[in-house]
């Protein structure tokens, strides 16, 4: 890092970054900057955790440090390889890599022991044998102190004895655990002599069934952190009022180092739920099909419905880092792919609810191969071509036998242009028995093919269409938010009574472009006039194209919640 590196380090927008820069600046922090992300793989990773993953990784690149990926593996009942092998992939996916191996909380098991060794050696430390409603009752609460446990007061040696048992499988679950001494008193409940060990027979994905006592987060992860050299350990803000209770066990362990813990405001989006809890209940009911649903708000739902990653590093970096907790609107996430999108996907057409128009005065037999811009600004993504047929496929929605001024779409006895195509008039429509318009009959103008028809009556509007003979049949997912309301299950409410019912809808029928047929799983491309599309990376494939929608062209929740006002 340079000499003017702190100074040029220095982000209106993230705190963090200012006070390490700050740190260097004053000579406080001497040598790299070591930051670590620690998720527990009990879940798949959610958009809050992504602000997580760009701020550590990210504080480690821009101070040239290191960032270690480690798991916090303290709860084995909850944790399956399933997830651990999805967290390495969301952050690679993002853009960030470890330093080194990929690091357990379990790796240090065997110091972890040691150190509750060494706090009852002390007197730091004992066996409690009351049950867990009797440790509740002992603990009081905010406005009463705690009573001390009978078992409080035994010797170092009969704390040792009975931790060996602990070890060794005496006890059931739930009949012992190792608890700090600190002070039952305390105004902050987590200095209430808080379980550092409990015990719990089932066989760990890491260790298999080495232990049946395992130790507790806030005692695994100070101590993790110091024993990697963790300089900068970064967490949410609801670890607050856990760091008295971190510096405590430094203060009384024979750490290698001493980590600096720095709270963070965490992400919280509207229209959205990140509990784990409620996020498998959500599977577990079947209102979505998996942790990588499109509509969840995990990073392999996220990705799936076709966010780029640096669509979502720009809207972490956008949104910043601030010291207190805050609801970010969920517009502010869909600006970001939404921009990363208008600058970069290809453009193309596809038809969801197709109306055949036949163009009368065009040949049966005819092919003309159009050619259009693959981006209106972006001459590196080439052309298209687009086969022009004599029958062709409209959206129905425009298409109208009559309409007022407002509508600028194809009417019978007016002219519409077809994208990078020519005018057609609509002369006739076929009904089927039911009366249902079936077809639209047309004529074009051969003339207008960049050009508008000779006798100066310009056409009321542009719509996309795609050959009938020449298009591809495709499946076309319209995903929307999950939840219609802003903060879904607020109050005594159900979340499930805020679901959206609109948040998917299936086109099993549509249309698109030749070419579409063929391109690559999370191919993203904009329809135009109907919004971005990615194409699905597990269910697209070649002569089976599926679609999922990212988002709309516009913001349409916003014109919504304006009605509603």
């Amino acid at each position: 890092m340079s000499d003017n590196a702190a100074s040029t380090s220095k982000s209106g927008n993230n705190f963090v970054r200012n006070m390490i820069a700050e740190q260097i600046e004053r000579g406080d922090h001497v040598g790299e900057v070591v930051t670590r992300f620690p998720p527990e793989p009990n879940g798949f990773l959610h958009i809050g955790h992504a602000k997580s993953i760009c701020l550590n990784f990210g504080l480690a690149e821009h101070f040239g440090g290191r960032c270690r990926l480690r798991f916090d593996d303290t709860n084995p009942e909850k944790e399956e390889q399933a997830f651990i092998d999805s967290i390495q992939e969301d952050v690679h996916w993002l853009g960030f890599d470890w330093d080194g191996h990929v690091r357990f909380t379990s790796d240090y098991f065997d110091t972890l022991y040691e150190y509750a060794l060494h706090l009852i050696e002390n007197g730091d430390a004992y066996v409690d044998e009351l049950t867990s409603e009797q440790a509740r009752e002992y603990r009081g609460d905010w406005n009463t102190p705690g009573t001390n446990s009978p078992y409080r007061d035994r010797t170092p040696e009969e704390n040792l004895a009975a931790f060996e048992r602990m070890r060794a499988g005496e006890f059931g679950e739930g009949q012992a655990s190792l608890r700090a001494k600190i002070d039952m008193a305390a105004g902050n409940m987590n200095l209430r002599d808080p379980v550092i060990y409990r015990i719990r027979h089932a066989t760990h994905h890491q260790t298999g069934d080495a232990w049946c006592i395992y130790p507790s987060y806030d005692f695994a992860h100070g101590q993790s952190d110091a024993i990697e050299g963790v300089t900068h350990s970064i967490c949410t803000l609801e670890f607050e009022d856990h760091r008295p209770l971190y510096d405590w066990f430094i203060e009384h362990l024979p750490v290698p180092a001493r980590p600096v813990q720095t709270e963070f405001g965490r992400l919280n989006l509207n229209y959205t739920v990140t509990s784990k809890r409620k996020l498998k209940r959500l599977i577990d009911e079947q209102v979505v099909d998996g942790w990588d649903d499109p509509r969840m708000p995990t990073l392999a739902g996220i990705r799936r419905r076709g966010y780029t990653p640096a669509s979502i590093r720009n809207f972490c970096e956008t949104i910043g880092v601030a010291r207190s907790d805050g609801v970010v609107d969920a517009a502010m996430l869909e600006h970001a792919i939404r921009d990363d999108l208008n600058n970069n996907a290809p453009r193309a057409m596809c038809v969801l609810d197709p109306l055949k128009i036949v163009i009368t005065n065009y040949p049966e037999d005819g092919v003309e191969q159009l050619v259009a811009a693959g981006h209106p600004n972006r001459d590196d993504l080439g052309e298209r071509t687009l086969p022009f047929t004599h029958e062709i496929l409209i959206e129905k929605e425009d298409f109208r036998e009559e309409a007022n001024k407002k509508y600028k779409r194809l009417v019978l006895g007016k002219r519409v242009r077809l994208r990078n195509a020519y005018v057609i008039e609509a002369t006739d429509v076929v009904k089927n028995d039911a009366g249902e318009i079936v077809a639209v009959h047309c004529t074009y103008d051969p003339d207008t093919l960049g050009d508008n028809p000779a006798d100066g009556i310009k056409p009321k509007g542009v719509i996309h269409w795609v050959s009938a003979s020449h298009g591809k049949k495709a499946t076309v997912r319209q995903y929307d938010r999950l939840f219609a309301a802003e903060h879904p299950g607020r109050g005594d409410r159900d979340m499930l009574d805020d679901l959206n019912p609109d948040s998917l809808t299936v086109y099993e029928n549509c249309t698109i472009e030749p070419d579409l047929a063929t391109v690559e799983p999370e191919y993203r491309v904009q329809f135009e006039r109907i919004g971005y599309f990615v194409a699905d990376r597990h269910d697209h494939a070649p002569g089976k194209p599926v679609f999922n929608r990212i988002v709309p062209l516009r913001d349409t929740w916003a014109k919504i919640e304006a009605d509603d006002g």
